[in-house]
């Protein structure tokens, strides 16, 4: 179980990113739980409790309880909690006040709440994903095979529904309602078509944009003070509703080794891509996944070409790398680098 100083540090961590990310709102609320929460509720004792690991590498505790108290409001379940949330001005003293309220008359709620792990789905990044996938297109002259591991809901498989601007560059359906223009720094990348020959994604806890349920889970983890998130969202939710895409439940690296990996396609390139989900397998999941992809590399030929792209933290406190490797030769490279909730792009490319 963890400690009470580590669950509060868990906080104060969620409060810095609220900050970087550009969310003041999730920073102070986070901070007022650093400082404020004790055991006069089950809901803050079950919070100061957590017997498992409360940071952003493990159980991500702080958005477990913003995303359950973000849902009251979304949801029309609170109108007093609703009236100390964005965009309305509150005291920090009215906004913790009214937290506490909702812990207790919301008590079942908010506990059956903090028993999922946040899932946001992040449609920005499919704008730096679309670069990779530019990148690898303009290698291989193929049409593209997408296998997503951690796809959540599948929002980012539906990259190619969007329209995007890339530096100038103008990509994806221009009568689109999810529009994406990320402040780009760096040369645009390939200018090139892209054939999507297939596309699956697989998750531990897949959600379903047709369940009202799944779909005010997914907007909840949003942060309160973002609009422009949850309304671009949405708008991607109209979109996978209106496209279904294969997203199953599972272990994701079993299903990459037995069904999405197992079998080479002649005359199409295999991309497994993943976003922010790499980084919270453990670390024998990781060499295992990484094992399973360098098997199916060592398998991959000028036919049948393999391309891996990643967008994962990788400890540097500037943003998250955008890296490709590709099979048959095994070269990799970083493309770039780019916010975790993919608001600006630092594009280096693949050619030099």
């Amino acid at each position: 179980m963890a400690s009470e100083a580590e669950i509060l540090q868990a906080f104060r961590d969620q409060a810095v990113a609220g900050n970087t990310l550009g969310s003041p709102f999730t920073a102070r609320l986070c901070t007022l739980a650093a400082e404020r929460l004790d055991r006069s509720t089950t809901v803050s004792g079950m919070v100061l409790n957590w017997e498992g690991d409360p940071g952003v590498r493990g159980d991500l505790l702080p958005a477990r309880l913003a995303g359950a108290l973000h849902a009251l409001v979304l949801d029309g379940r609170d109108d007093a909690l609703k009236s100390v949330y964005p965009p309305n001005a509150a005291s920090d003293d009215a906004l913790w006040s009214e937290i506490l309220r909702a812990f207790n008359e919301h008590e079942g709620f908010i506990l059956e709440r903090l028993r999922f792990a946040p899932q946001t789905n992040e449609v920005r990044r499919s704008s730096a994903l679309l670069a990779g996938f530019l990148a690898i297109a303009d290698l291989f002259g193929k049409p593209l095979i997408l296998s997503e591991f951690g796809a959540s809901m599948g929002l980012n498989l539906n990259w190619d529904r969007y329209h995007h601007d890339l530096g100038g560059l103008l990509w994806g359906d221009p009568a689109s309602p999810v529009r994406l223009r990320p402040d780009w720094q760096g040369p645009p990348p390939p200018r090139t078509e892209i054939a999507v020959q297939d596309r699956a994604g697989c998750d531990l806890n897949p959600l379903d944009p047709h369940s009202p349920e799944d779909t005010s889970r997914l907007l909840s983890y949003l942060w309160a003070d973002q609009a422009d998130r949850v309304e671009r969202t949405r708008a991607a939710l109209e979109i996978a509703r209106a496209n279904r895409v294969l997203v199953e439940k599972g272990d994701a690296l079993v299903w990459l080794k037995e069904k999405r990996l197992a079998q080479r396609t002649p005359g199409a390139v295999h991309v497994v891509y993943h976003s922010i989900a790499w980084q919270y397998l453990p670390p024998e999941a990781r060499a295992k996944g990484e094992a399973i992809i360098a098997e199916a590399g060592a398998r991959a030929t000028e036919e049948a070409p393999l391309a891996r792209l990643q967008m994962e933290a990788d400890g540097n406190p500037d943003g998250v790398t955008l890296s490709l490797q590709v099979w048959p030769t095994g070269e990799a490279k970083e493309l770039g680098r780019t916010d975790p909730h993919g608001r600006w792009v630092k594009w280096k490319g693949w050619k030099p």
